[in-house]
């Protein structure tokens, strides 16, 4: 399998979601399939078969987590020697040439991605533009409304 790039927050947020349910969900779903198991008949039981159901989707969640934390390159932002090039994991400055907007945005992986906050996923269209230019290079970027050009105002490694 290849290499899943992840920033440090990126890993250590997969890393407190593998304790959680391990520690947390896991026991919760053993205890609630013990419940159900008390009521008797379990052909005709919802609870036990919701139970089972959630453990599941729990112990798959475990075994995807851990794979991608065994797989995971870690990069961390601050490490960076880029020259100013835009890379996974630096925070990019932009500027929307149509719209006047400016926004920020950190270039992380799949799993990280989340627009809210500012963090976008390392094979989006945007990111896939930004990769490998510098701040003053102009970025053509294929949006499902055509194609939209960003100022790219500043690269930095945080």
């Amino acid at each position: 399998m290849n290499k899943i790039p992840l920033t440090v927050a990126g890993a250590e947020k997969l890393r407190e979601e593998l304790h959680r349910l391990k520690t947390v969900e896991r026991p919760n779903v053993i205890a609630a399939i013990a419940e159900a198991r008390s009521h008797g008949d379990l052909s005709e039981n919802a609870e036990y078969d919701a139970a089972k159901e959630r453990q599941g989707f729990i112990e798959g969640r475990i075994m995807e987590v851990e794979g991608k934390l065994s797989h995971a390159q870690i990069i961390d932002p601050k490490l960076l020697d880029a020259d100013g090039r835009c890379v996974f994991a630096s925070t990019v400055e932009l500027e929307d040439l149509d719209a006047g907007q400016v926004v920020t945005y950190q270039i992380v992986g799949e799993d990280e991605a989340d627009i809210k906050e500012g963090k976008i996923s390392v094979s989006s269209p945007i990111a896939r533009a930004l990769i490998g230019k510098y701040a003053g290079d102009i970025a053509e970027v294929q949006a499902p409304g055509g194609v939209r050009e960003y100022e790219i105002l500043d690269v930095r490694y945080e």
